[in-house]
């Protein structure tokens, strides 16, 4: 019986992957480099063992694999994730990626190496892997630290970051050119479909899974989303883009759907599987001699990436407004390369326009760094110690000066809100207009033209079509109100602000008209298109205006539903009755003083923490001894751990100024019998009418009154003088014994 060489090699490559991964694991290494050195095992280079035969279709599925792994990283990340990243991750995002891009292409020139090749290995050396940063993150027990939300935030911007290098790269390579007009296009292009596939697969995609929910079970739906990323691949390579890009695009619009977390947990045996594959095939490009012969260029390529990704990351957070302490300890974990340099270096390898060396050289990287990253994040602490004590004092205390004032939140300007809004307008509904208007020219136009042989009567089919698609976003680019206070106040100061304010809706009136004139002069000559403009415009503004804002509104309200849907719906499932009780988002956190902190031997009324920082110190603990409700005048000495109450602003804010270390609960913490509790007013506690401080329910209980609901009102960390009433709900943190023998009586 004949057996295809294909079984063969995928027995012999998932065999080999499944044995090396499972020592990996035993000794607590990335899953990655197993499968990659599985993949060399397995590999034309190393004959110690079978080899595979037909090296084209584990290629092909290779390329599955990563088209898998782009869908699957899509489904994670979500447009609104990008933009709730905060200014501080952004800054230091793209100060790293524009240094170590840059870096790299010039270390490239320098060892003499090819225009090309040093392109891809700026590209390749721009991420860092996400999964080496949790794991090690997890392994020292600091996920939670303050700084890892900005090192998250950083890795989130590299993702969509080097997705786009991606497709640059790509085009340079098949068009080789490297001009900067043509630079501008491409990148002009790109966000152009990134603009017009989001819009439209936001409105499109969640209306229709929800209306087909009934008809769907796992196996229907996973296929639905598999034919999704497949057809979107398919959309992206024929308008010159790569299939990465589309299955990139494809999972980021399912994950702001309501389904995002059944698909994520569908496909990822898929993805396993073929990401596998993928690294496997990845390994078997290795070639251990071509290391050797260029070790020097792994290991000047290798301290380019640890010194300059740490100092690029560090500068970018202290650009941001970060404390010294947190940009040293952002700058170390970064400090390494991501999966994504396999992906950009086979990119190469399978274009043809990179050397052979550039992938051994990439993994040879990859393999150090994953190594060092645990070890540059434990000596974070040490090399920030270090710093301190040889920069200058001034310069110390300008670094100080300038992160406190970075963190000062000032108010948007009117001027800048209503700008804001209008550049929403604008280009929002010129980006749908352009693609309705390059969807009829090239497509619809000529359809039409190839079955109406009267030409001028397919002309006009294909304007009227194009204008009925058009005329609710014609309405709302010209005529759309922009609400909100900041523009009613502009406009009350008419001295100044009327004359720009009609400037800009003269502006936005001059980009419709040039559009619906752009659309006619595709289909007629320029004189026609100029009256055939003036009479859509007539009939838009003024005959079908009523009609078309309020088709416009019913658009734009299932768009906003479509984009909102996911959230509405987390919300609606975490919601419980105790979270309704809840009077504001407050968190406890356990801070170590540190011993140099100014707030040592300091009674806490002087302090004023509650005054400055909005937080209130719910117990110390001090060695073996918990300190519940401290007094007024208990001091803080060095180590003790405080148990703070506030939001995580608050907290953040707090953690900054004073320059302590927030610490995660240990084991022998969890018994401790301090946490956050609640308790109704009633007959039984005998609180009605009394005030916090003439209740003495601090000396009852141990316990500190950090919030009060009462009715809608929610009072966070309320003053000691104001009387509890009849089904107040008061929080409190202390010992919980207490607080519930109070609740008893």
């Amino acid at each position: 019986m004949h057996l295809p060489k294909l079984i063969i090699d995928l027995a012999l490559i998932l065999g080999a992957a499944g044995i090396i991964t499972l020592l990996f694991r035993r000794l607590k290494q990335p899953m990655v480099l197993g499968y990659i050195i599985a993949g060399f095992i397995v590999g034309p280079n190393f004959h110690l063992f079978p080899s595979i035969s037909d090296g084209e279709s584990v290629k092909i599925w290779s390329e599955i694999g990563v088209i898998f792994l782009l869908f699957s990283l899509g489904l994670e990340f979500s447009f609104k994730k990008l933009m709730r990243v905060g200014g501080t991750a952004a800054i230091t995002a793209f100060t790293e990626i524009a240094f170590i891009t840059v870096a790299g292409y010039f270390t490239g020139q320098l060892m003499g190496w090819s225009t090309m090749d040093s392109l891809f290995l700026g590209g390749l050396l721009a991420s860092s892997s996400t999964t080496i940063i949790i794991r090690a993150f997890e392994e020292l027990g600091i996920k939670k630290k303050p700084f890892t939300k900005i090192v998250f935030g950083v890795l989130v911007i590299e993702d969509i970051v080097v997705i786009l290098l991606m497709v640059l790269l790509s085009t340079m390579a098949v068009s080789k050119q490297f001009e900067g007009s043509q630079m501008l296009f491409t990148i002009a292009k790109l966000l152009f479909f990134l603009a017009v596939w989001f819009l439209a697969g936001i409105f499109l995609l969640p209306t229709f899974l929800k209306k087909m929910e009934k008809y769907m079970n796992s196996e229907t739906l996973l296929i639905l989303s598999i034919a999704l990323c497949l057809g979107m691949v398919i959309l992206a390579t024929q308008v010159g883009f790569s299939a990465e890009l589309g299955a990139f695009i494809m999972g980021s619009i399912i994950a702001e759907t309501t389904s995002s977390e059944k698909v994520e947990h569908l496909i990822q045996p898929v993805k396993d599987l073929f990401g596998a594959i993928f690294f496997v095939s990845v390994g078997m490009l290795i070639n251990p001699e071509m290391i050797i012969e260029y070790r020097w260029p792994v290991l000047w390529i290798t301290l380019l990436t640890i010194f300059g990704k740490f100092i690029s990351t560090g500068v970018g957070a202290l650009l941001s407004g970060r404390p010294l302490k947190e940009a040293v300890q952002v700058g170390m974990s970064m400090a390494q390369v991501g999966e994504f340099a396999f992906i950009i270096a086979t990119l190469g390898v399978t274009l043809g326009v990179t050397s052979e060396f550039l992938f051994p050289v990439a993994v040879g990287v990859s393999a150090v760094t994953t190594f060092t990253t645990p070890y540059m994040i434990r000596f974070s602490t040490p090399m920030y110690n270090w710093l301190s004590k040889i920069i200058p004092e001034k310069w110390l205390l300008a670094l100080n000066r300038y992160s406190a004032s970075s963190q000062t939140l000032q108010a948007e300007s009117d001027w800048r809100i209503v700008l804001n809004a209008y550049l929403k307008v604008i280009i929002l509904n010129s980006v749908v207009l352009i693609a309705i208007i390059l969807l009829n020219t090239y497509y619809v136009g000529p359809f039409i033209a190839k079955y109406v042989e009267n030409q001028l009567l397919a002309k006009l089919i294909a304007v009227v079509l194009a204008i009925a698609m058009m005329a609710p976003f014609i309405s709302a680019l010209t005529i759309k109100k922009v609400q909100g206070s900041a523009y009613k106040a502009l406009w009350l100061d008419s001295k100044y602000n009327r004359g720009p304010l009609v400037v800009v809706e003269v502006i936005r009136n001059v980009v419709a008209v040039l559009l619906v004139g752009f659309l006619l002069n595709q289909f007629f000559p320029f004189w026609q298109a100029l009256l055939g403009t003036s009479i859509v415009m007539a009939v838009v503004l003024l005959a079908l205006r009523q009609q078309l804002q309020k088709y416009y509104s019913r658009i734009e309200h299932r768009f906003l539903s479509n984009l909102n849907a996911r959230e509405e719906a987390d919300a609606a499932a975490k919601k419980t009755p105790a979270a309704d009780l809840l009077p504001w988002d407050a968190q406890v956190s356990e801070i170590e003083i540190n011993p140099w902190s100014s707030l040592i031997d300091t009674p806490l009324v002087d302090l004023q923490l509650r005054e400055k920082y909005g937080i209130n110190v719910g117990a110390i603990k001090r060695g073996n001894i918990t300190i519940y409700a401290p007094t007024r005048q208990e001091k803080l000495f060095p180590h003790d751990v405080i148990v703070a109450i506030g939001t995580e602003a608050q907290l953040e804010e707090f953690n900054r100024v004073v320059n302590t270390l927030v610490v995660e609960r240990s084991d022998d913490m969890a018994d401790d019998n301090v946490g956050l509790t609640s308790i109704v007013v009633d007959e039984h506690n005998g609180l009605k009418g009394q005030t916090i401080r003439s209740s003495g329910i601090r000396e009852r209980t141990n316990a500190l009154v950090v919030g009060i609901a009462r009715g809608s009102e929610r009072i966070l960390n309320p003053p000691s003088d104001m009387a509890f009433e009849w089904e107040d709900v008061v929080w409190l943190v202390g010992d919980r014994k207490k607080i519930s023998e109070l609740v008893k009586k």
